[in-house]
């Protein structure tokens, strides 16, 4: 008997994308608001500027206002949020200053590894970003990436992040795993450290959230 896959869970490990895909999965705000309250700190940042550089409609880029002095928001398609801009293509970024940080959900699939150099080789001071935690192993992205600049850390959710195709789901599920990857610019790493983000879902999902991304119960803030 084929096993029933209830409709509000996200799809496992595996994705698989049509060609023509936006590959848009929004993050949730409350999994880039775990990254500050519970890894980097909330206040250390004031005076900082960020780029999300993958933005979609936002859901990201809004979290990150509550921490950043000053966020530039982009995406190679349009949504209607932030300016149209392949972040993999050098010459778009001429005469725009390097921020300080990037904070990303990068594409899956091919484009995380070339995402993952161009962040480092962008930013002044450091990047984080959210992928599955399948993302931390590879032989081409320990070449590449993991060897090269070893993160100064890895932040492993304890529960599940839901991500949907196309839109938020506030009280969605999924079976897969994800964490945060940061790596520091200006000092390379000695080691990796690995932390935990405690449960936060519920401390960290807000009304207003819901009100400007999602539908919800009014149970949240």
């Amino acid at each position: 008997m084929s096993a029933v896959v209830p409709s509000n869970r996200a799809i496992v490990h595996r994705r698989v994308e049509a060609v023509d895909s936006l590959d848009y999965f929004p993050t949730p705000p409350w999994a880039t608001r775990a990254l500050f309250h519970h890894v980097l700190g909330q206040k250390r940042f004031l005076g900082m500027t960020v780029e999300e550089p993958a933005c979609g409609e936002g859901h990201m880029a809004y979290a990150l206002e509550e921490f950043f002095g000053s966020v530039r928001s982009s995406d190679i398609h349009t949504h209607g949020y932030g300016e149209v801009r392949d972040f993999l293509n050098t010459s778009a970024w001429d005469g725009i200053e390097r921020p300080d940080w990037i904070v990303t959900n990068p594409p899956f699939g091919r484009q995380t590894l070339p995402f993952m150099q161009m962040a480092i080789a962008r930013a002044r001071r450091g990047v984080a970003m959210f992928v599955r935690t399948t993302q931390i192993e590879g032989r081409g992205r320990w070449r590449d990436v993991f060897r090269p600049h070893p993160p100064a850390l890895l932040a492993q959710f304890v529960e599940r992040v839901p991500l949907h195709s196309g839109r938020w789901e506030p009280e969605g599920g999924t079976l897969t795993a994800y964490c945060w990857i940061v790596w520091r610019i200006r000092a390379r790493a000695p080691e990796t450290r690995l932390v935990w983000i405690p449960p936060c879902r519920d401390e960290l999902t807000f009304q207003r959230d819901i009100e400007r991304f999602g539908k919800g119960p009014e149970a949240f803030r």
